[in-house]
Parts: structure tokens; sequence; C-alpha cells
């Protein structure tokens, strides 16, 4: 395998071009009108312009992709995650095009994409399973009589994608019969298929994922656990590993069984497979995500695996070169997710230039990102500025480490959510592991911070001076103090 294209944007493209540089193979940026200054795109070997900048336009042109591949000479694709990842139907057609699709079969991906599907292969090894119906359901009385059964509330999930969508939460009787109505409309407009199921729902849920690694030779390994539990609409916003609460015993039975998933579709490449915990510590298999995670940093952190390398590996047909043995934990690390969102009112996305662009550094600090000072944070995509990592030999260290990077990280033109994940950060539910999926509900308002709004005032004012500054300086004149003082009462307004 010689020459890559990386069929995303963005941050991760970075991300992926990195490890494959380090393996010696060439690669390939493919990008939106919209991105066409992204650094993703000046750090390719080579770049082509797919189209304007909506997804169904650009990044979503699978044949599109395939005929770049076969024009350039690319004996491979790595989707990255989102966008195709999961696209059993373009894994398909990259392979009959005589290309190697960086990722898992075609097979694989169909089985686990449907969550319904996914229960009924995970239930064939032994799986543990959330109580709740077999199959898809829209009979209200049905419903109703399944409710009773396994106990309100309950909780109706589609049966495809993700997100948060097609998801309800019902507490009583009397309202299932129209949070059902609601939850398949919702999923036939978000996915194309309007399928739904009941599961009991779990109170003070923990959602742990465990990271898999499967090769064509029939091997098959875990890489430990990811707690992410800080989530906001369903969506995680931090994560860590290890998980704080998971015993040595509790952590090989989860990861064998996160093996076992793997194995019920035949499994090939990176793949996470993720799980609720109760509060007695009983543990349901959710679903498999077929494709490298938002958050797979923290467990290359504390494991050493470069997880691009090792799917790269694994698609040109080479056996893993390590055992379940010789994997360990080292250290503890944390990754908060920096979106250009407002925390403020109720986590809005953001837009606007990046008028100030300065990353953190130092010992333990990891940044991936895909953007530069300057640039405008487009509305077309998810709002995700870049992953914050920290490492640690402990939890406290990370925590400790993390904190300090938060605050070396400055960001003006835009809100993101760096000043909430300061707050969970310090927060002592956070800092004793005593959190669920709730967090964002029980401990957060908005107004918890405005205490900082002063001193933030007084930092922003300060580095839209320098900017002005420097922008001025370079121009060869005088900043304007009356311009200096506008802007910085604009940006103060904004906050």
């Amino acid at each position: 395998m010689n020459k890559i294209l990386i069929a995303n944007r963005g941050e991760i493209a970075l991300r992926i071009m990195k490890s494959a540089k380090e393996m010696g193979i060439k690669t390939v940026a493919v990008y939106s009108e919209a991105d066409r200054n992204s650094p993703h795109v000046k750090y390719a070997d080579e770049a082509v312009l797919l189209g304007p900048p909506p997804s169904a336009q650009s990044y979503l042109l699978g044949d599109k992709i395939i005929e770049v591949c076969k024009t350039l000479g690319v004996d491979g694709i790595h989707p990255g995650y989102g966008f195709l990842s999961e696209n059993g139907e373009f894994a398909q057609a990259v392979e009959e095009a005589g290309i190697t699709f960086i990722g898992p079969k075609a097979h694989s991906m169909k089985v686990m994409g449907d969550k319904l599907s996914a229960k009924e292969a995970a239930k064939e090894f032994g799986i543990p399973l959330v109580p709740g119906t077999e199959g898809a359901i829209e009979d209200p009385k049905e419903a109703i009589a399944i409710s009773r059964e396994i106990g309100f509330p309950v909780l109706i999930k589609a049966s495809a994608g993700g997100g948060g969508k097609g998801m309800r939460i019902v507490e009583k009787e009397e309202e299932l019969e129209e949070q059902i109505h609601s939850a398949i409309s919702e999923a036939k407009s978000a996915f194309g298929n309007g399928a739904v199921f009941i599961e009991k729902y779990v109170s003070s849920p923990r959602h742990i994922e465990v990271q898999v690694l499967c090769d064509s030779h029939g091997n098959r390994v875990h890489l430990f656990e990811r707690e992410c539990s800080v989530q906001r609409r369903h969506q995680k916003v931090i994560e860590e590993a290890p998980s704080a609460i998971l015993s040595d015993e509790l952590r090989a039975e989860m990861g064998a069984k996160a093996v076992d998933v793997a194995r019920s579709c035949n499994y090939l490449g990176a793949g996470t497979v993720e799980f609720i915990m109760d509060e007695s510590h009983n543990f349901y298999f959710m679903e498999m995500n077929t494709r490298l995670q938002v958050e797979h940093p923290v467990t290359e952190m504390i494991t050493g695996v470069d997880l691009v390398k090792e799917q790269i590996k694994i698609a040109r047909g080479e056996a893993l070169s390590f055992k379940q043995e010789d994997l360990k934990i080292h250290g503890h690390s944390i990754e908060v997710r920096v979106y250009a969102e407002n925390a403020r009112e109720n986590f809005m996305p953001d837009i606007g230039k990046l008028r100030v662009y300065q990353r953190p550094h130092g010992v333990g600090v990891r940044v991936d990102d895909g953007f530069e000072e300057g640039m405008d944070i487009p509305i077309y995509y998810d709002p995700m500025i870049s992953k914050l990592v920290t490492y640690g030999k402990d939890r406290e260290e990370a925590r400790v480490r993390m904190l300090r990077a938060i605050e070396d990280y400055k960001i003006v033109g835009l809100h993101t959510t760096m000043e909430f994940a300061k707050f969970v950060m310090e927060h002592p539910a956070f800092i004793s592991g005593d959190f669920d999926t709730h967090f964002v509900n029980k401990h957060f308002k908005p107004e918890y911070l405005e205490a900082d709004v002063a001193e933030e005032g007084e930092q922003v004012a300060a580095l839209i001076s320098a900017y002005l500054l420097n922008q001025q300086s370079n121009k060869g004149i005088n900043p304007s103090e009356k311009q200096a003082k506008q802007n910085s009462k604009w940006k103060a307004n904004r906050l």
C-alpha cells in the first residue's frame, strides 16, 4: 500500500495522514470549497476538490471519490469517522473497484449498523442485553404490554443511526403511544428507517466502551475501556481511559465480551463496542461502532498503540504483532472535545473566525485539530474545533494537566465548550468519579459559568489588543485605541 486517500476532512484527516507519513505512505486529500485552505489539504501529497460545501455535494460523493482513486493510482481509502465511514454500500463499492477499504467488511457494517440485528448477533454469543423488545415495534398496545412487563421508565430507540435521534425516555404509560409515534417520525426523517424498539431504561447509567482490534488471521484483542459518560444531548463531550470505577476483574470481563461481539459479526479492523452500566456495575451491550472513534487518542495514550497504523496494517493483510497479554494500561488520559458551541445557551452551535488561536503545549498535552488562526468555522459540518488530550501517571495528574491546558488554550472569535470542560474538571462529582450520563442535568447550569465572566473579559480584551497590534504592525501603522476598545467591548458582549 503506497498511497491512500482519506475520505474525510479536518482534524481526523490530518491525524490519519501523519501516521501514514510515518509509514512511508503517500496521502491524497479530498476537500470541499469551504475547506480549500484547510491544513489537511496543505499537508497531503495530493489534493482534489470534490465540490461545494454541503456534504451531499462533496464528502458524501462516494462514486466521485472512487474515481479520484482510480485516476491517481490510490491503493486504499481510509474513511475516518462520520460521512461514509459506516456506509456498507460504499465499502463494498470500494472493494469492487479493486481498492482496499481501511475498515471492516460491508457485512459487519450491516449487522452492527442496525441496533436490532446487532443485538441479535450479540445474543447468540451470550452478551448481556438490556431487557426489551426482540424486534421493531409499531403497535402501541404491544409496546404498552411489553413496557408493563419490564417496568417503567422505558427507553424508545431508533434501530438505525445514533446521536440521540429517535430516542425517547418514557416515564409513564399514558405518554408511551405519543412518544412512539414521535420517535418513529424522527427516525424516518433522520435515517430513512422508522424502526424503533423498546428497552428498560437504566437509571444513573454510565457509558463505557471497549476498543477492539481484529485481523484477518483470527486474532482479536481489546485495548481496554474508555469512560464516555459526560455528554450533552446524548453526545459525548469528555472521555477518559481507563474508567475510574472498573476493577481489574470487571475490566477483563467487559473486554472479553467486547471481543465476542466482534467475533459475532466476523469483524475486521478497529471497532468500538459500547456498553451501558447501571449503579450495581451490571453492564449491557448497546451497539458497536464500526470505525475509528473520535475519542481514540485516550486509548493510544494509555497503551502506546497507534490505532491508525494498526488499521492500515490489518487492511494490508498483516497479523497483529501483539497478543492480549502484551497489552497493559500505563497511566491515565482525558480528552475534551472543543466544540464551537455556547454552553450558556444550551450548547448552541456558534460560527465565526478564529481571530486568536493558540494551542497549549507541554508534557502530556496533545491537540488533534484541523484549523489555524484566521480560519472560519464553517456551518456545514460538525462544530468540533479540536480534541484536547492530556496524559498523566494517574487520573489526578491527567485532570490537573487538563486544567492547565484549558487555561493555556486561547481561542477568540467565537464561543467554545472549554469553559464547560473546565467546570467539569473542577466539579467534585468528576473528581471523585461519582457521575453518570446525567452529569449535565444534575450538576450544570449556565449561570455557574458567569462567575468567570469578568476575568475572561479581561483576558479576551488583552488577546484582541495583542491581535490588533500584530495586524496593524504588519501593515506598518499604529492601531487605533478606539478600534481596540470597540473590539474588546464587542467580544465582552458576546461572552
